[in-house]
């Protein structure tokens, strides 16, 4: 699967009628103030690591207000705030190079933060470096990463929007790999395996490309994988993938187009499940969980989840899709108690 150009993001007016949260002394304080932003977009001049933002939002008017950053990441989704009164809210935030997927460009150095929503209203912004942030690092293909031209999202990049401060995504997907690219470049695996820290969570979703991969190979992949994030002290969460838009005549997914069997007879899905079981791994079923959210739609309610209309795309997810999806593994992360349930944002 391809990697896409870079969309141009419009810019937002910012709430500034209400005055600038104060800049008060603090040692770890990285950045605070609104002097860090213009014409929607806030800059912080810090090296890579993860960070604590703290935003405070509202204005004169009633307003709403959502926070993206650095390679088009949801981090904050669509705040209300009434007419003069503010809210505050917390999000911590990965900031690497490069910013977005593992082999694509560098991006630029900081952090960058871009305020929108239908009606965004920003009034003070404070960054500083996370002390005690947990990760959740995740390996994966196209339709998980960061992806860098809109309308494509991948459902990784929509899931930091459903934590709350104190863990953060290090989203390590990349468009085009498979378990056996994923494994042999070292920008990738040979990168992330020295990053995972004890208790950290990995989350696998690699299938999309193991076309022509023969069923003991992805299995010995994804168990190496597996006890890979185990020696270093994580904890792997195994996924399957995503299901591809691809409806039988009687309105089913019953077919292995969809369900992610290649072209050796191999059942990718059927694979992960019992390396999960065999190995002892937590599963999360993406696979059933999207057939069934997109057989519930129907051929014409489901296409606005992918790329339907606008690329004749069955695969890639639009930001409405990769927004669910994300919903899905979030759910997912509270059900398997994988995650405490006050870290994230459930409703």
């Amino acid at each position: 699967m391809r990697r896409f150009s870079i969309a141009v993001v419009a810019a937002v007016t910012l709430g500034a009628a209400l005055p600038t949260v104060p800049a008060h002394a603090d040692a770890r304080s990285e950045g605070r103030g609104l002097a860090h932003c213009v014409a929607g977009t806030c800059h912080f001049d810090v090296p890579p690591g993860t960070y604590d933002v703290r935003v405070t939002l509202g204005g004169t008017a009633a307003s709403s207000t959502s926070v993206t950053g650095e390679s088009r990441r949801s981090l904050l989704p669509e705040t209300a705030a009434p007419a003069g009164k503010r809210v505050t809210r917390s999000f911590t935030v990965n900031v690497r190079t490069p910013e977005g997927e593992p082999t694509g460009p560098g991006g630029t150095p900081g952090l960058d933060l871009r305020i929108g929503g239908t009606a965004p209203a920003l009034a003070g912004i404070e960054v500083e470096r996370a002390r005690r942030a947990r990760q959740i690092l995740l390996i994966g293909d196209s339709t998980v990463c960061d992806q860098p031209g809109d309308p494509y999202s991948g459902w990784g990049q929509q899931l930091p929007q459903y934590l709350r401060k104190g863990m953060s995504v290090a989203n390590y997907a990349d468009s085009g790999e498979s378990t056996v690219s994923y494994l042999g470049n070292p920008q990738l695996w040979a990168t992330v395996r020295p990053l995972i820290r004890p208790g950290d969570l990995v989350l696998v979703q690699l299938a999309h490309n193991d076309k022509t991969t023969d069923g003991a190979t992805y299995r010995a992949n994804l168990e190496t994988l597996v006890e890979g994030v185990r020696e270093r002290g994580g904890q792997p969460v195994l996924v399957t993938p995503v299901v591809r838009r691809w409806f039988n005549p009687d309105g089913t997914l019953n077919n292995g187009t969809a369900l992610l069997v290649n072209g050796l007879g191999v059942d990718h899905p059927a694979v992960v499940r019992a390396v999960a079981a065999d190995r002892r791994v937590p599963l999360i079923d993406l696979t059933a969980k999207t057939r069934e959210m997109v057989e519930s739609l129907g051929v014409e309610g489901s296409k606005a989840l992918y790329l339907t209309n606008e690329a004749r795309d069955n695969t890639h997810t639009s930001v409405r899709g990769a927004t669910a999806y994300a919903g899905l593994v979030r759910d997912e992360l509270v059900t398997r108690h994988l995650v405490p349930k006050g870290m994230l944002r459930v409703g």
